[in-house]
């Protein structure tokens, strides 16, 4: 049962007001309800979002916490006024300081996608995912001069996860090979990617966990078997060694730890952080 409900309230889509909430959240032990109300671009429904969060905190006995990203000010208004939960205006808190000490009016840009058609870092973004896609698993061999970075491991071992979220948060052009037996034989990379060594990242797993993870796929296969996955994981690190790879184990960690990993090492010249 959660013990509490949390609202995230926005006038864009409020990917940020919940990214910034849960990470605050997160510190807490407690499980809340998550409420998402995206688009609250009016003042009518302003006051429907009000009334939602006062009838929860009616029914809860509860103040609900609201976390809002509201640039509106008529209509951020109607929440300071009605609202019965625990207002946590994050534009206010962060933004508003910001313009006193920069002296700077902020242009009150409602949400990160305002205005995609005119924005050359969301067409970027669409164009990296678009590569990712074309180059997973080793689809293809072409362009692979204008990628970013190029993911190596052996299979189930993060490269597709890690290739889309680098392309749809950052922007980059991630292409990602998996290293199969025929590799393993040659004890050699794959040709396709030898040529651009430095953009080369590779991603290991402890075998035991890859044993899970392939089971749920193909179950009491070959390819899931304990020893099949300690010969696959030992080969490949080998191989990165000797190819001078940089690589971590992705076995306990969450694919925004990894890339921001890859991030630290690869550093892309064109990334704007």
């Amino acid at each position: 049962m959660h013990t509490r409900t949390v609202f995230f309230i926005s006038d864009g889509t409020g990917i940020t007001a919940e990214t910034f909430g849960n990470a605050i959240l997160a510190q807490f032990e407690f499980k809340p309800r998550h409420v998402r109300l995206p688009f609250v671009d009016s003042v009518d429904k302003a006051h429907q979002a009000v009334r939602q969060v006062n009838h929860t905190a009616g029914i809860e006995g509860l103040k609900p916490i609201v976390f809002t990203t509201l640039v509106n000010v008529e209509i951020l208004k109607v929440l300071e006024d009605g609202c019965k939960g625990m207002l946590l205006d994050m534009f206010g808190t962060f933004v508003r300081p910001l313009e006193i000490e920069l002296g700077l009016k902020s242009n009150h840009r409602i949400g990160r996608f305002s205005d995609v058609s005119r924005s050359k870092e969301y067409h970027d973004r669409i164009e990296a995912i678009n590569f990712s896609l074309a180059h997973d698993d080793g689809q293809s061999n072409r362009d692979l001069e204008h990628a970013d970075v190029i993911l190596v491991g052996v299979s189930r071992s993060g490269k597709t996860p890690t290739s889309l979220y680098l392309a749809m948060q950052y922007g980059l052009k991630a292409a990602n090979y998996p290293l199969i037996p025929e590799d393993f034989e040659r004890q050699q990379l794959p040709g396709a990617v030898v040529p651009y060594t430095k953009k080369i990242f590779g991603l290991t797993i402890q075998p035991e966990r890859l044993a899970e993870i392939r089971n749920e796929r193909r179950p009491n296969s070959r390819y899931a078997a304990l020893e099949n996955c300690r010969m696959e994981v030992g080969e490949a690190e080998a191989m990165m060694r000797r190819a001078g790879i940089r690589w971590l184990s992705t076995t306990t960690k969450s694919i925004e730890e990894i890339a921001t990993t890859i991030l630290q090492e690869i550093r892309p010249e064109r990334l704007e952080y």
